[in-house]
């Protein structure tokens, strides 16, 4: 039936145009951000996810600044501790030297008066960030460092802050306020390196706490310096002693180095991550280019053909008019 009050053609093919316009609309919006899924509107399962995740890998991401600065803790800690172990090996290759008879004794010990100015000179140096591993100058024991080193989320969506702890008391090598508990101010019983001790303690130390303003007990036993009345047993007791604290410090550096590397893993792992979720937010919520480009042009050619099938629905009744003409 033909009626001039309703053209059912034109109000199908307008009810197609708008459904082609809506389509054309969300095709041309996915084009322009990039995104399959940009508000919660699109699909709220998966903007809740993406959401999310995009979160946890700007704390990952924090994460990776953390790992960043305490690397740089440790290594300057390390390059401290390694120049410190080549001052130590030259004290052990002077007394070694004064070990030979008819050598100056005193200008040896000027010379390990030096290289033991060097090693102050070092501890207090390796400082970074206000932080320092080699020198304690409080009243309590070096306390643990922590290195933020990974944000974690479980099944249960509880979040978690794992971290890397540093024991410094181990690599302290001077320690301002109490001798004993440093690498260098600590005293060692030379008896004891013996391959047979005798039992009879002989303990000497290599810096004196007391010159850096230790205000608690220095170093068990003797500082090692030389004069011309030094035996050569008490130089003998003294190689000792440093092999001993070389052997300590070598240990510290092993550590350091140990925890060096695992901030490197701990690095590589976090980068790893990130690029994985990244990946994995973008196939939930990411827009395939390829199909869109296709779709818009589907659409626009659909447009077009709406457009005429509205035209020809509108001439239609139109057409009506000629049957009252005279």
């Amino acid at each position: 039936m033909t009626s001039i009050m309703t053209n059912n053609a034109a109000l199908a093919a307008l009810q197609t145009m708008r459904s082609i316009n809506m389509d054309l609309e969300e095709t041309q919006s996915r084009i322009s951000s990039g995104y399959r899924v940009e508000t919660a509107s699109d699909n709220a399962a998966y903007w809740s996810i993406a959401t999310t995740m995009r979160s946890d890998n700007k704390a990952l991401s924090t994460v990776q600044d953390a790992l960043g600065l305490g690397a740089a803790k440790v290594d300057t800690a390390s390059t401290g501790m390694y120049s410190a172990l080549e001052v130590v090996s030259e004290i052990k290759s002077k007394l070694v030297a004064a070990r030979e008879p008819g050598v100056d004794k005193t200008k040896i010990n000027s010379e390990l008066v030096e290289l033991k100015n060097q090693l102050l000179s070092i501890s207090d140096s390796a400082s970074f960030s206000g932080e320092n591993w080699l020198k304690n100058t409080t009243a309590a024991t070096a306390a643990d460092k922590d290195i933020v080193g990974g944000f974690n989320r479980d099944s249960a969506g509880l979040v978690t802050v794992t971290k890397l702890t540093v024991d410094v008391s181990e690599t302290i090598l001077v320690d301002t306020m109490v001798g004993q508990r440093g690498i260098l101010t600590e005293g060692h019983d030379a008896d004891a390196r013996l391959a047979t001790p005798t039992g009879t303690t002989d303990y000497y130390f290599l810096v004196n706490a007391a010159d850096v303003g230790a205000t608690g007990a220095t170093g068990s036993g003797t500082e090692i310096t030389l004069t011309t009345a030094t035996t050569d047993d008490a130089i003998e007791a003294m190689i000792r002693v440093v092999d001993k604290i070389y052997s300590d410090m070598t240990t510290a550096a092993s550590n350091l180095g140990s925890v060096s590397k695992r901030i490197e893993m701990q690095e590589s792992f976090v980068g790893k991550l990130m690029d994985s979720i990244d990946k994995g937010v973008g196939r939930l919520v990411d827009a395939d280019m390829n199909e869109e480009s296709t779709r818009l042009k589907a659409l626009q050619t659909q447009q077009q053909l709406g457009v005429q099938a509205l035209s020809i629905a509108n001439t239609s009744s139109q057409n009506i008019m000629s049957l009252f003409r005279q």
